[in-house]
């Protein structure tokens, strides 16, 4: 059975700048996104909650590197595995630019789910594919270990669309928004992945 925890990384500095923050628009954490890494340490930490993890990923984004670096202590010090398949959905041609640009030279209305974000992009449904086959993967490689992963609130989505087998283009009102550094934590087993936590942030109550 593996124990896979994922950690939505802190606020990112290209969300306040409004830049669409693929590899080329990510510049990092903000100073806010850095307090709440920290108060995540601080309560891995004290709580030893974590302290069984064998393996530490992240993404390729700074974000997210940046985040996983700053937890690593209280995780056993483990040296971070970088995963491009674990990155947020892939912006192709529209990487870096302001989200007001996005909108008005590659966004189409109404959303279509299959379509790229921008050329040598990808859409959502290819998105939730490559999601679910990295993580399949990752409990594939660890079997009966505790995995954690620096990641992004679209792979977090994409991990409770795969483990509870939701559609991934429903037309509802259903919405997922995990916060900032918050875990979300399931057990695999084979096929059968069971939602031990979601959205889990108790540690930012004091963090402004």
């Amino acid at each position: 059975m593996t124990r896979l925890v994922l950690v939505r990384h802190g606020e990112a500095q290209a969300y306040l700048d409004q830049v669409v923050a693929g590899e080329k628009g990510c510049s990092g954490l903000s100073d806010l996104g850095r307090r709440q890494a920290e108060a995540l340490f601080a309560r891995l930490q004290r709580t030893s909650e974590l302290a069984d993890t064998t393996a530490l990923y992240a993404s390729v984004l700074p974000r997210a590197i940046e985040t996983a670096s700053i937890i690593a202590p209280a995780l056993g010090g483990h040296a971070i595995v970088e995963d491009c398949d674990l990155c947020e959905l892939h912006p192709g041609d529209a990487d870096g630019l302001l989200w007001d640009d996005y909108r008005a030279t590659y966004a189409v209305e109404p959303w279509e789910p299959d379509r790229p974000m921008a050329p040598g992009g990808e859409s959502w449904v290819g998105f939730v594919e490559r999601v679910a086959g990295a993580l399949q993967s990752l409990v594939a490689r660890h079997p009966d270990d505790t995995v954690v992963v620096g990641c992004h609130g679209g792979v977090i989505i994409g991990s409770m669309l795969t483990g509870l087998g939701l559609p991934v283009v429903d037309g509802g009102q259903f919405r997922i928004g995990p916060e900032n550094t918050s875990l979300t934590e399931w057990l695999v087993d084979g096929d059968t992945w069971r939602l031990i936590r979601y959205n889990d942030h108790a540690h930012l109550a004091d963090v402004h």
